[in-house]
């Protein structure tokens, strides 16, 4: 099993992500040795983007500016409660032919991530089956990890 001190936070720019946030701040900030790295995953660019005269390029900068913000906002809530400033890092991926989850998955394994803090966004039962559900993925899909989920 990886180092559950070693915690994957996935960051949306929900309610319930930031309550995920809260959530893991709270215990963690009464470990020693904890390090963090808040995840972002944006998906790929809708097949229309590229019609309107966007570049891929132009998307990547977009998304990273906003993501970076979030990822600001996300660590300064985490410091709030006596994390430090040196135990957290910021990570802003794109998922590449994958869903989120899957990017998520993968970033959980390249960096042996024993823990995982995920919100849940309350999605009905048919919206679920329909359009998959990030934490239900995880919760199915990871292996030698814990997984939070924060609803």
């Amino acid at each position: 099993m990886n180092d559950w001190k070693n915690v994957l936070i996935a960051v949306a720019d929900t309610s319930t992500s930031d309550r995920g946030i809260e959530y893991a701040a709270h215990i963690l900030a009464q470990l020693e040795g904890v390090q963090i790295c808040l995840l972002h995953i944006y998906p790929e660019p809708p097949p229309d983007y590229y019609s309107s005269g966007g570049s891929l390029t132009e998307y990547k900068e977009q998304q990273y500016k906003t993501a970076s913000a979030l990822l600001d906002r996300s660590a300064a809530m985490l410091m709030d409660f006596g994390l430090p400033e040196q135990a957290i890092r910021r990570d802003i991926r794109m998922a590449e032919q994958k869903t989120i989850s899957q990017a998520i998955l993968g970033v959980q394994v390249e960096g042996k991530f024993g823990t995982v803090v995920v919100g849940k966004r309350g999605l009905s039962k048919a919206e679920e089956f329909l359009f998959g559900s990030i934490s239900n993925g995880l919760v199915h899909h990871t292996r030698n990890c814990t997984v939070w989920v924060v609803g």
